[in-house]
């Protein structure tokens, strides 16, 4: 176990700041699930790159904000989050939210995934969403 989040970028001038906020933040979130953390890899792209990537690994042909890939082992979180920047900024300027919140939203809801949670029913979307919504005041 490597106890360990990484970012990295590809096709995009983006940086994130508050990194160190953010590894406290996403690591609060594993502790209060009673999980821990492996080896976390975000990775910031562009629309086309994550296109690509849902292409290749999901056959599907659309933009996404978030392409999460698994590799947890029991309760040891462990995965690849592909973040496509030019989404989370359409998409906070759709919902009418900040930029920094969205993109905290894509990151967490890539995190529940890693911990088993799905958004593939109404019910289940709404549950998510009410994490998402939970966490981002801890942050």
């Amino acid at each position: 176990m490597s106890n360990k989040i990484s970012f990295f970028y590809e096709n995009t001038d983006f940086k994130l700041d508050k990194i160190m906020k953010r590894r406290a933040w996403i690591l609060e979130v594993l502790k209060i699930h009673s999980f821990k953390l492996g080896e976390l890899n975000i990775i910031f792209t562009d629309d086309e790159y994550l296109l690509d990537i849902n292409k290749e690994y999901l056959n599907h042909d659309f933009y996404t904000d978030i392409i999460t890939f698994n590799n947890c082992e029991g309760d040891v979180i462990s995965g690849d989050l592909f973040i496509s920047v030019d989404r989370v900024k359409e998409n906070s300027v759709s919902y009418n939210e900040s930029f920094e919140r969205e993109l905290n939203r894509v990151i967490i809801h890539g995190i529940l995934h890693l911990m088993g949670y799905d958004d593939l029913t109404k019910e289940d979307e709404k549950s998510m969403r009410a994490m998402e919504n939970n966490f981002l005041e801890l942050f």
